[in-house]
């Protein structure tokens, strides 16, 4: 069997590709296109995927792509709700995106030269975090674990647990937008003067030379709740 994962539509746009169970391949686009963190469709990175495992998009089985607009499509919907004048900007550029995602058939027949509705059957979006917990569990030399995933958010979750065995993945909690530890840390790495999307890893470098004079604070702004998860 041949799987091909994308990311597409989102930062550090990227393809893998594994044959029966083992990754025969991985890249970014921005490596191709030599733009950094680039968020298109990734069509030098799936092409590169492809060559390198020796099949054409034709042979791939399933295409997976992390990103499903209809996870917690309720909840999004109730908190554009509450907030109209807030979020009318960031729901447009949402369903902009949203509706990308939903007709990835069409790119890549762009792309490849392969009839739209022959592949629309082999597409399957994943839950943004699901993907994530699924590309560390499903990698790792494990049978069983618990699996966290943390991010700035992804289909209107920023934190989703889980216990991985053997070809499952039970999710246990997750965390809703907008309580970000994502966000809270790129809001952070702004503050201290590094202004570019991806210059987390700067502070993450700096931090061991540094004194927890402000953990009080911050303390005030990540809350911990009983049941072990927090609230911004």
């Amino acid at each position: 069997m041949i799987i091909l994962g994308i990311n597409a539509y989102h930062a550090d746009s990227s393809a893998a590709i594994f044959k029966d169970g083992q990754m025969i391949a991985a890249t970014e686009e921005e490596r191709f296109r030599r733009v950094k963190h680039w968020a298109g469709f990734p069509s030098m990175a799936i092409a590169f995927c492809l060559k390198e495992a020796g099949v054409s998009l034709e042979e791939v089985d399933h295409i997976a792509i992390g990103r499903d607009p209809k996870a917690k499509f309720l909840r999004k919907l109730l908190f554009f709700a509450s907030r109209p004048f807030e979020t009318v900007q960031h729901a447009i550029e949402r369903f902009s995106n949203q509706q990308k995602v939903a007709s990835l058939e069409q790119e890549f027949a762009k792309h490849f030269g392969i009839s739209a509705t022959a592949l629309k059957q082999k597409i399957h979006q994943v839950e943004h975090h699901r993907s994530h917990l699924a590309s560390a569990f499903f990698a790792s030399p494990f049978e069983e674990a618990a699996v966290l995933s943390i991010d700035g958010s992804g289909d209107f979750s920023t934190t989703m647990l889980a216990v991985g065995s053997g070809n499952q993945l039970e999710v246990l909690e997750s965390i809703d937008f907008p309580h970000s530890l994502g966000i809270f840390y790129t809001a952070f790495t702004q503050l201290l003067g590094f202004p570019h999307y991806g210059d987390e890893y700067k502070v993450m470098g700096l931090a061991p030379y540094g004194e927890p004079t402000y953990v009080d604070q911050l303390r005030d702004v990540v809350q911990l709740i009983p049941n072990g998860l927090f609230r911004l």
